[in-house]
């Protein structure tokens, strides 16, 4: 198994900063020094490298710089940030710019050629590759009774992603008596060791049946096929000990910082 420290060394320098060599249509990337903003997605969003490089009063002019600028945009933001980045105060600047953080997640790596199982379902549920708005549109649907949330917004995410990433964004669904019942996605990263799971969400009623699981191992597989060593996960706190009991090892945590324009009037 891979050090923990290795990975994590790897997780910095080639998916911090990361730049797609194929944009969606409308999807801006602006690479500054130690940040990158992408706009033009359902919400902003801002990425560093561990190590923002600025203090004090230079910090508090950069958190400001890139809300004012979505501010204007009449948009969102989130300020992802990593549980072992400097400088350490960087959080609590965030706050006091007006930013909110939503819940922690832990940032999970496994090497897929000790993941490459196949896939164990439940009877009668089945796993498909979609890339249609009609398939997308069920997953926002699915995303919206699993977080309880709006989330028509993401069918036309997921549109846009997958047309402007062909074959290195795929969309998976498990279904059931031609019910969705989960969804998730495999996000290939070219010219790194990484490949990304993202999006896995369960109906209630489906959850602890081993479809996720199942998912997972599904994922893993198309991925040692296509030869990448690695795989990453944002982990949920319901999902977390599922991964750490395939063979992931937890390597930092993450927390998104979210800062809203104010309503209206």
């Amino acid at each position: 198994m891979t050090n923990r420290d290795v990975l994590l060394s790897a997780y910095d320098a080639q998916l911090r900063l990361r730049v797609p060599p194929d944009l969606p249509t409308g999807i801006r990337y602006d690479l500054q020094g130690s940040v990158l903003c992408i706009s033009g997605r359902y919400r902003g969003f801002v990425e560093t490298t561990r190590n923002v490089g600025v203090t004090g009063a230079a910090l508090n002019a950069l958190i400001k710089e890139h809300r004012d600028f979505f501010a204007a945009r009449g948009e969102a933001v989130e300020w992802k940030t990593r549980g072992h980045d400097l400088p350490a105060d960087l959080p609590d600047r965030l706050r006091a710019a007006g930013f909110v953080p939503e819940d922690r997640e832990t940032v999970i790596v496994g090497e897929t050629v000790r993941l490459n199982a196949d896939p164990v379902l439940p009877a009668g549920v089945t796993i498909r590759v979609v890339d249609t708005r009609p398939d997308f549109e069920r997953i926002a649907t699915l995303q919206s009774q699993v977080w309880g949330e709006d989330h028509a917004w993401l069918a036309g995410e997921l549109e846009s992603s997958v047309r402007g990433a062909p074959g290195d964004v795929l969309v998976f669904v498990a279904e059931a008596g031609g019910e969705v019942v989960s969804s998730c996605r495999l996000e290939f990263n070219p010219g790194t060791d990484f490949a990304g799971l993202w999006g896995g969400s369960t109906l209630a009623a489906w959850r602890g049946r081993g479809i996720y699981r199942a998912l997972v191992a599904h994922r893993a597989r198309l991925a040692h096929e296509r030869r990448v060593r690695y795989l990453q996960v944002d982990a949920s706190a319901d999902s977390e000990p599922i991964l750490l009991r395939l063979g992931f090892q937890a390597v930092t945590t993450t927390t998104p910082y979210v800062w809203t324009p104010p309503a209206p009037g």
